[in-house]
């Protein structure tokens, strides 16, 4: 008596539900993710051969442009369920007396840098578009009498005391502004802060050895 074949069939593989988990893990980041703002203000910064690299999260970003203007930043740590942002926001808002909506809230919270007083910041976050904000840039107060941006350092490191200071200032502003920034983290006590620069190459050739 002959022997049945057995029909041979390749191996079939069901893509289904690990397509399923892509678009679930897709859909997953696209809500989760946080998209870094436009910067306010272009600074040409100064070059440097120094690879240390300014951390992602937890930063406060003081910058200072070519024409001396100081823009603050800090942003909303690495877990967006912190808002920091936000607090930092209602504590300015109850040291100065200014009441900010939840809108207002949310809307600052994905707004980049700002260089302006406390009493201009509704108008800042409710413009229409960051063209509009832009115009508005007037610098951040720092004297003697009402030195806002010792405040919103000293806020925003209430709020989260680890937040790591970067300076970022163009190669051609006035070393005095950037000396007057340094005295007011200071003043803070923050004596360590990363100084952001252009990453140069440093070529080493036999006449340096």
């Amino acid at each position: 008596m002959g022997k049945i074949k057995m029909s041979k069939k390749p191996p079939r593989i069901d893509m289904t539900p690990m397509v399923d988990l892509f678009f679930l893990l897709l859909i997953f980041f696209i809500l989760t993710a946080t998209f870094r703002p436009q910067e306010a203000v272009t600074v040409d910064t100064p070059s440097s051969n120094s690879n240390t690299t300014t951390p992602e999260q937890h930063v406060i970003t003081i910058t200072v442009s070519k024409d001396n203007m100081v823009f603050f930043n800090v942003d909303n740590g690495s877990d967006s369920a912190e808002h920091l942002r936000a607090k930092v926001l209602q504590a300015m808002g109850s040291q100065y007396n200014i009441k900010f909506t939840p809108a207002e809230i949310k809307k600052f919270e994905v707004l980049n840098s700002f260089a302006l007083p406390m009493d201009k910041l509704k108008d800042w976050i409710n413009a229409k578009n960051n063209t509009e904000r832009d115009v508005m840039h007037t610098g951040m107060p720092m004297d003697s009498t009402d030195n806002q941006l010792l405040m919103w350092i000293r806020f925003s490191r209430q709020y989260y005391p680890e937040y790591e200071v970067a300076l970022k200032g163009d190669r051609d502003a006035d070393f005095k502004e950037v000396k007057k920034v340094i005295d007011i983290l200071q003043d803070n006590n923050v004596n360590k802060f990363n100084l952001t620069t252009n990453l140069e190459s440093d070529e080493v050739t036999l006449d340096n050895l």
